[in-house]
């Protein structure tokens, strides 16, 4: 444990960015997993988790969760699910 007061700050700082670092992830997680399932019911179902599955990517790209190449990669994986569908 720290003893002096701008660790102590950090050590508090750092559980909150975690913390919400956490839910974001978490987020695009269950978001992914949405995807995964809509696409099994069919085309306008799953078009429309493309859609909420692209912008939790996005969003976790712009709060520097994820790389851009990486969410980049995942998007157009995302696509060719969709183009398979076709």
């Amino acid at each position: 444990m720290p003893n002096i007061k701008s660790a102590k700050k950090r050590v508090k700082v750092i559980a909150t960015k975690t913390l919400r670092n956490k839910m974001n992830k978490s987020q695009l997680k269950t978001a992914v997993k949405k995807f995964e399932e809509s696409l099994k019911q069919g085309k306008d179902a799953a078009s429309e988790a493309y859609k909420a599955v692209v912008k939790k990517t996005d969003q976790a790209v712009a709060k520097g969760i994820l790389h851009k190449n990486t969410a980049a990669r995942r998007k157009s994986q995302y696509a060719n699910m969709m183009n398979k569908l076709s």
